[in-house]
């Protein structure tokens, strides 16, 4: 589900243009191949450095909430730090969100030379907290993952630990093997 819903967030960054988060979705992207094939192939290393990535990922979204519902000194009017300060862009449901009506502004004096001013209006839910509502939910899902990540690579480490060598250690320690056999060597000798 984590893969599921990175993947759908980086196609909506993508459509906005967002460079920063398309960077960390990428990043998360590869974080959780990279889980998976840790659970799969057995290897509590890269479910640990998975976990890890985890926490750096709430963090992100933390601040992607913070920065959408301008918590703070953060405001989307002066700091473009989604795309870098590169562009203008802004996040694709800010037009595009469900029952928006976007109308260009004709004659603006805000427009700068290849840009347009749009008017959005009508939207049953406001851009900020569709994107808050998207960290939100990769929030849940990271803590999901850290849980699972942590349970599954303690277990791992648990039956590395536990591993029975064949014919070597029991409960009781390391005997070594002793001579049963009541066969006695006889030299062969050859006739020539």
């Amino acid at each position: 589900m984590q893969l599921v819903a990175a993947l759908e967030r980086q196609i909506f960054d993508f459509l906005g243009y967002q460079w920063a988060p398309i960077l960390a979705n990428f990043l998360h992207i590869m974080a959780v191949i990279l889980g998976i094939f840790g659970t799969v192939q057995y290897r509590s290393r890269y479910l640990i450095l998975y976990a890890a990535w985890l926490v750096l990922w709430v963090g992100w979204n933390a601040f992607i909430i913070c920065f959408y519902l301008e918590v703070g000194q953060l405001s989307q009017d002066r700091d473009f730090i989604m795309t870098f300060n590169t562009s203008l862009h802004r996040s694709w449901w800010m037009e595009n969100g469900p029952g928006c009506l976007v109308t260009p502004v004709l004659n603006s004096r805000l427009a700068l030379e290849d840009h347009h001013v749009i008017s959005v209006t009508g939207c049953l839910l406001d851009y900020p907290y569709i994107e808050a509502l998207s960290s939100a939910l990769q929030i849940f899902l990271a803590l999901f993952g850290f849980v699972f990540a942590c349970y599954v690579s303690k277990v791992f480490l648990e039956e590395e630990d536990s591993f029975d060598f064949i014919g070597g250690f029991d409960s009781y320690g390391y005997q070594a093997p002793q001579k049963t056999s009541h066969l006695q060597l006889q030299p062969l000798y050859t006739s020539g």
